[in-house]
């Protein structure tokens, strides 16, 4: 979008009066310049959190989306330089640009969504090997300055982006899959914004390569860039870090006798998980805590992360599913508590007192629990 955004302002520019509407375009131009680069040295810069100061997001993240804002910054820049002093798109410029600027963009973008993604840690250098090719068929548009191969580079690059946005649309489920097998709540965990980004990301992709675009299209790009920075820095400032889980793998010793007696004692405890969950999470109300994960209930149990895990399965639940029955099972509780001694009763308080932070998850939980929303169960509470 930046050639085409040049070309409009640079038609006009020997004209005595520029038309209103191409001026605005290359300030909005300039403005979204503006704005990644504060946001690059906001996240630089500043220590905490100003959306939320109770959130620790994971470094990682705040380090890539840092890297991507200024990338998007320097991306305005060159891309300035570039039509200012040659313009020539059969140019080694061109050729240094376009390549530094994708490989670096591609890199921090795909590196941002993955540390979204705390199941596992993921490597970029694919996508910088996946550029190579991209790289090539522009060295061949300088050496044979044809459009053929300058086409042919945009469609691979394209090529590239829709491979990598298919990967992501896999990777986010997994990691869906992930939080409810090992984290009870998910408030600020969302695994739709991940999706967003990436829906946003590939259109303006997309508008980006259009040839020959026009100016009510290159307005919406300009435009859509203020949001998807603010709606990042978002997502920077209120994704809290995860503790790390290895991948479930079966223990192994490397003694055979050690190896045996382990077998025998993880027989021992898989016997005994429900009763020792019914003693150390129910009896002592332990689902209450907030942010409780499946390796600290693992410990409070006294078994280990893989065992508890397999119990669930073979029970055909998840570990958030186990947790979200039981705070649904003590918000009932509290209700029948409250109406027999007639007080009065708010869902709302009832709720946080059951282990919910939000609202709103509780709401969900319950009616994927119950087949009603709360306010209909309160109704007819005896019917449930």
């Amino acid at each position: 979008m930046h050639r085409q955004c040049f070309n409009f302002y640079f038609e006009f520019m020997f004209i005595d009066q520029i038309p209103a509407e191409y001026t605005f375009l290359f300030v909005l131009y300039g403005g979204s310049a503006f704005t990644a680069l504060i946001a690059c040295l906001y996240l630089c810069l500043r220590k905490g959190n100003a959306i939320a100061p109770d959130t620790t997001p994971p470094m990682s993240l705040r380090r890539w989306a840092a890297a991507l804002f200024g990338f998007a910054f320097l991306s305005h820049v060159w891309w300035l330089l570039f039509f200012v002093f040659s313009n020539d798109l059969y140019s080694v410029f061109l050729l240094v640009v376009a390549v530094i600027d994708n490989v670096a963009l591609l890199i921090s973008i795909g590196g941002s969504l993955f540390a979204m993604l705390q199941d596992r840690k993921r490597q970029v250098w694919p996508l910088a090997v996946a550029m190579i090719p991209y790289a090539a068929l522009l060295t061949l548009n300088v050496v044979f300055p044809k459009d053929f191969f300058l086409h042919l580079a945009i469609v691979y690059l394209m090529f590239v982006f829709l491979l990598f946005s298919i990967y992501m649309v896999f990777a986010v489920r997994q990691y869906k899959h992930w939080l409810r097998d090992n984290y009870a709540d998910l408030e600020h965990k969302e695994v739709w914004v991940s999706h967003v980004l990436i829906l946003i990301v590939l259109l303006l992709l997309t508008f980006d390569e259009i040839d020959g675009v026009s100016l009510t299209i290159s307005y919406i790009v300009r435009i859509i860039e203020f949001p998807l920075f603010f709606f990042l820095v978002w997502r920077v400032e209120t994704l809290p870090r995860l503790e790390a889980v290895p991948v479930e793998s079966h223990p192994v010793e490397s003694q055979p006798m050690e190896q045996a007696t382990q077998l025998q004692k993880s027989m021992v405890i898989s016997s005994n998980i429900e009763k020792l969950l019914e003693e150390r999470c129910v009896a002592e109300k332990l689902y209450l805590q907030h942010d409780l994960s499946l390796l600290q209930l693992a410990q409070a149990v006294g078994t280990n992360r893989f065992y508890l895990s397999q119990y669930f399965s073979r029970q055909g639940i998840t570990y958030n599913a186990y947790i979200n029955n039981l705070r649904i099972n003590h918000f009932m509780r509290l209700y029948h508590e409250a109406v027999a001694a007639q007080r009065p009763v708010a869902a709302q308080q009832l709720a946080h007192e059951s282990g919910y932070r939000s609202y709103s998850t509780f709401s969900l939980a319950f009616k994927q629990r119950t087949g009603q929303s709360v306010t209909a169960w309160m109704r007819h509470p005896q019917d449930a």
